[in-house]
């Protein structure tokens, strides 16, 4: 079984190198916006503490969440894709199990969110300071566990949606309204009653609560809650994605 998922994980990685466009889209557009978001609020940032406090704090979490949300449109996209042109089908009828499949797609979203990760931080050296004071390793597990219940959420939306020509726009329609909610751009603390209860509901807000908390330095056991809130989405995303998901 693990030959199995070695080799085809290795397969999509090299398929998914193969589309320019895809790799571009994923690894060198989310660092690109993220320099260039970087450079234009650090023109503004001597004169105002709330761009300074935003670039330190914010802007890493804000374009960790944008390489989460980039690499599950793609899966999303590319299950679509592989199920109208047949490949699940005939992936299914090989000795590999279904589990297997799947989440070979998983480890291969994980690895390049992972690669991004590393690029934008190194890219981003001179917008913040990414030194002894920032956990860089324990913000990247953070990000790849956000980023595993995100995808939970992806094979859901896999699994329904009717073409790949509406994966995208679908995906998009339900992830990013979740970040507008999620508490990075207005604290909850703020936001009306009713507002703050439906966040409370959204997976994104305890994203949020996660990277910010491990990137300011916060404690893994401050945020046992997200953690718990993660496993939960991730658990019951999993368990309906198995029911609903279509091979054809």
């Amino acid at each position: 079984m693990l030959r199995g998922l070695w080799e085809l994980t290795w397969l999509e990685t090299k398929i998914f190198l193969r589309e320019p466009l895809g790799a571009i889209g994923t690894v060198v557009i989310p660092v690109v916006v993220f320099l260039l978001v970087g450079r234009a609020i650090g023109r503004s940032a001597p004169a105002s503490p709330g761009a300074t406090a935003f670039l330190r704090d914010g802007l890493p979490v804000l374009a960790s969440l944008f390489i989460a949300i980039n690499a599950v449109l793609s899966l999303v996209t590319i299950i679509s894709i592989y199920r109208e042109g047949g490949i699940l089908k005939r992936l299914r009828a090989t000795p590999l199990r279904p589990q297997t499949i799947l989440t070979a797609h998983v480890l291969v979203k994980l690895l390049f969110t992972a690669v991004t990760l590393t690029l934008m931080m190194l890219a981003g050296r001179r917008y913040f300071a990414a030194g002894p004071d920032v956990p860089v390793i324990a913000f990247g597990i953070a990000l790849l566990a956000s980023t595993l219940a995100i995808l939970s959420m992806g094979f859901v939306i896999a699994s329904v949606v009717p073409t790949a020509r509406f994966a995208q726009p679908i995906g998009a329609v339900i992830f990013y309204p979740m970040v507008v909610l999620s508490g990075l751009f207005v604290p909850l603390d703020i936001m009306p009653q009713w507002l703050r209860m439906l966040a409370r509901l959204l997976p994104f807000t305890y994203v949020v609560s996660l990277l910010q908390g491990i990137w300011t330095g916060g404690s893994w056991s401050a945020h046992v809650g997200d953690l718990a809130a993660l496993a939960v989405v991730c658990v019951v995303c999993t368990a309906l994605s198995a029911r609903v998901f279509r091979w054809e």
